[in-house]
């Protein structure tokens, strides 16, 4: 256990592989099975529509969705010998999981009555169909997530970048405040167990505190008041003894602190939670994929092109997971000097490259200021402290857009009074 933090904190991890690793066989090559022994008993025909249904207890190990949910079983085959032929399509021809998901197809076949042999054959999604299936992957995970304490009216935004050091964090704690500036309830949650910088940059310092709610000990977040809005801030580096204390933990350790974090937290209405992820794609990306597929992403890079080209990795990233890129933020943009004049002190085309590549708009371009380090120093965030400063500007400016067009609020109020008008409606004579 790391020291200074509540032993209660983090319960021991369960084995997370040992279902991995129970009952597995061997497995069948795709062709020539050998003919099994009619299941004793078996009252069904062997069919198009019995074998679909069997088929629908086979799934994607990695996404965990049936292969018939997900459209990729295309054609079913029954010869006058019972012989039954597959055509299952696969995301790439050579998909890594292709032998476990034939020999599953197999066995679930195998068990229908007065079966014959069993193949396989296998073609490669065109880009309609892996779009529609990614589509029924994100609702199915969207419909069967793990509970959490975020409330499903809240709008989840992961900051995430490819590497450190492009300013993802101030990004994340001055959006914070520009959209709390607008009256609004704001979670910040510090996913970046390792290197944790949300408290400094808020220039928050109070040690969390547990409540018992409605039995349960819940950690109560520290909240910042702008104006008539909000911050509620969650991290790690408010747990521990100082902010000078490594933590050296694993992954499964970090996706655990993840997940109490989102469990064991008692965040209230929120209209947005900002995610303030680890860079890279990572144990805690993959978490977050699992626990909030409602999270949308905001990925940061800087102009130069080495920076832009670890960012796609986190493009790549939320594609296989499922996860919507809404912008591209390019920070560091260029610095104007007092006479006006611009230089692009580390490169140029970062941001409009990584937009182009991941299809999201560039929504922000951030200049470079020093403000922005020096106010992050002290806890003030620049849209509070230098709100006439070009990087102000331009973060606040991005705030407004994420409320007007990226991904507005969910109004609830509004939501009410359209059903108290129905009701009323619907009582008249």
């Amino acid at each position: 256990m790391p020291t200074g933090v509540p032993a209660t904190l983090f319960p021991p991890v369960p084995s997370f592989f040992e279902p991995l690793c129970a009952g597995k066989g061997i497995f069948m090559t795709d062709h020539d099975t050998p003919t099994p022994t009619p299941t004793a008993g078996a009252a069904s025909e062997l069919n198009e529509a019995s074998v679909m249904g069997v088929l629908a207890g086979v799934f994607d190990p990695e996404l965990g969705v049936s292969v018939v949910e997900l459209g990729m079983v295309k054609h079913v085959a029954i010869s006058a010998a019972n012989d039954v032929t597959v055509k299952i399509a696969l995301t790439t021809a050579a998909c890594p999981l292709r032998g476990q998901i034939g020999a599953d197809i197999t066995g679930k076949i195998a068990g229908l009555p007065d079966v014959g042999a069993i193949s396989i054959d296998y073609a490669e999604m065109s880009q309609t169909e892996r779009s529609d299936l990614m589509a029924r992957a994100r609702k199915h995970a969207a419909d069967n997530a793990p509970q959490t304490a975020i409330r499903a009216t809240t709008r989840v935004i992961a900051v995430a970048s490819g590497k450190g050091g492009v300013g993802k964090s101030s990004v994340t704690v001055n959006l914070a405040a520009a959209l709390a500036a607008q009256g609004r309830t704001i979670g910040v949650l510090d996913a970046d167990i390792w290197g944790f910088s949300v408290p400094r940059l808020l220039g928050v310092r109070n040690r969390l505190q547990a409540e018992k709610i409605d039995g349960k000990g819940m950690i109560i977040p520290d909240e910042i008041a702008i104006g008539n809005g909000a911050i509620r801030v969650v991290s790690m580096g408010l747990l521990i003894d100082n902010e000078d204390t490594a933590l050296m933990w694993r992954g499964l350790i970090l996706a655990k602190a993840l997940e109490q974090f989102l469990n064991d937290v008692q965040w209230g209405d929120l209209d947005y939670l900002l995610i303030d992820m680890p860079p890279g794609t990572g144990d805690i990306q993959m978490a977050l994929s699992r626990l909030l597929p409602q999270a949308e992403l905001l990925v940061v890079t800087t102009p130069a092109k080495n920076a832009q080209k670890v960012a796609a990795r986190v493009v790549d990233m939320a594609r296989r997971s499922y996860l919507k890129v809404i912008g591209v933020v390019e920070n560091m943009s260029v610095f104007v000097a007092p006479d006006g004049s611009e230089h692009e002190i580390f490169g140029s085309g970062g941001g409009r490259r990584l937009s182009k590549l991941s299809g999201a708009p560039l929504v922000a371009s951030i200049p470079i200021e020093p403000a922005v380090s020096t106010t992050g120093d002290e806890g003030k965030p620049v849209v509070l402290s230098s709100p006439d400063s070009a990087a102000a500007i331009a973060l606040s400016d991005l705030g407004a857009r994420i409320v007007s067009e990226l991904l507005p609020p969910i109004e609830m109020a509004g939501c009410s009074a359209r059903i108290d008008d129905l009701f009323a409606k619907l009582a008249q004579p």
